[in-house]
């Protein structure tokens, strides 16, 4: 049986590097990076004082003064990309079609904050004196309920919770509903916040760059003077739909998502493999999803954060794949702009490849034979591969394609 086209129709995205699909393609096209001095949390006693923080974030600007009260961090920035998103996709939500249209959230360390400030309330005034309004912020799928209920979407409702691979592990779950007929709609996206708990865990793992001044250290991808990795925040959201429901109602296509494939690899688990045995079988997958050859890949979105284990693991996936073609192969690195945002990582990654298929040029390039840089590439070609790995034991691809025009 033919496989059903599933196309991306609608983008929102809440970047470090800028809010809205324009601004964050732009800014991602022209170097701009999100990293700045972090200000959400006192860093004063740490030697890595920044990250990719979304400055600013003012939700009420998007979604209305009412209702926001009680929303974690977390939950505000995937409502404001839904929104975004939706509005890209001239989406309009009605009692006829809220049965078909549903949600599935990339998140696994979205309620740590709410769950440490929840828990910390109960130890010291007791758990009788707990503000019941906080408790569903430490629910990991609450974000995507909120996405259902603020914009009143009746369809299915998940929250993939695979760590660095959950934004990709969304869009290949969202991909297998629609292509069964599931669903006609889906907002599929990752997000994650940028919080001191986060932080702290990385920070004691020797995870992040560090420097002895306060200075920006240096931090890029597949750079042997990296110190290594900093972390990001932000949410980005897509509308997927099939080829036919798209063209129905003249909805502009950005990208049509031809592949997916994934592989948990236990040998991998708290640490990257150096063999890159998962990360190469979840890449293969995608194409073979795609009915690709490793040739026809034009531009490849890398998961590199900096760590240089993680880049070294990357690389040697992408040497397993492509061989020597690695050489020459456009590579986007487009955490030097972000920083490594975690679950949110392989939304955000999308969001900027639908841009380099849309722009024809690549923001952030690193190929063998050149450092990562903020300096935008010319790009061309058909196909695009996003990947996404860590070392957690789980590695994922996604496959896209410029969409046919109509």
């Amino acid at each position: 049986m033919d496989k059903r086209r599933i196309v991306i129709t609608g983008i929102g995205v809440v970047a470090p590097n800028g809010i809205g699909k324009e601004e964050f393609l732009a800014n991602c096209s022209a170097g701009v990076s999100g990293i700045k001095p972090i200000t959400l949390f006192d860093v004063s006693k740490y030697r890595c004082k920044y990250a990719g923080e979304v400055s600013n974030f003012q939700p009420e600007q998007y979604l209305g003064p009412k209702g926001l009260r009680n929303l974690d961090r977390t939950t505000l920035l995937a409502l404001v990309a839904a929104k975004l998103a939706i509005e890209d996709a001239r989406l309009k939500i009605a009692d006829a079609n809220r049965d078909d249209i549903g949600v599935v959230l990339g998140s696994t360390m979205g309620s740590v904050h709410s769950i440490s400030e929840f828990d910390k309330e109960g130890l010291r005034e007791g758990p009788r004196y707990v503000n019941p309004a906080q408790f569903p912020n430490t629910v990991i799928n609450s974000p995507a309920s909120q996405v259902a209920i603020r914009f009143g979407l009746r369809g299915l409702n998940s929250t993939i919770s695979t760590g660095f691979t959950a934004s990709l592990d969304a869009i290949g779950y969202a991909l297998d509903m629609l292509r069964l007929n599931r669903a006609k709609v889906l907002l599929v996206g990752g997000v994650e916040e940028l919080c001191i708990q986060t932080f702290l865990g990385f920070y004691k793992l020797g995870f992040l760059a560090t420097s002895q001044n306060g200075a920006p250290p240096r931090s890029a991808p597949f750079d042997a003077q990296s110190r290594g990795a900093l972390l990001g925040e932000g949410c980005a959201f897509f509308v997927l739909e099939s080829d036919g429901d798209a063209q129905e109602r003249g909805a502009t296509q950005y990208a049509e998502v031809v592949g997916y494939g994934t592989e948990f690899h236990p040998d991998s688990m708290y640490r990257y493999d150096p063999a890159a045995v998962g990360a190469s079988h979840a890449i293969r997958h995608a194409l073979e999803d795609a009915d690709l050859e490793p040739d026809d890949i034009d531009q490849v979105s890398a998961s590199a954060n900096a760590s240089k284990t993680g880049d070294a693991m990357e690389m040697a996936a992408l040497r397993n794949v492509f061989g020597s073609r690695v050489e020459t192969l456009l590579i986007q690195t487009v955490k030097l702009l972000l920083g490594e945002s975690f679950s949110a990582a392989g939304s955000l990654q999308l969001a900027a490849t639908i841009g380099t298929l849309a722009r024809q040029s690549v923001p952030v390039a690193a190929g063998m034979k050149q450092r990562a840089s903020s300096v935008s590439h010319e790009a061309g070609g058909e196909f695009a591969l996003v990947e996404s790995l860590g070392p957690t034991g789980s590695s994922s691809a996604v496959v896209l394609r410029v969409p046919e025009l109509h």
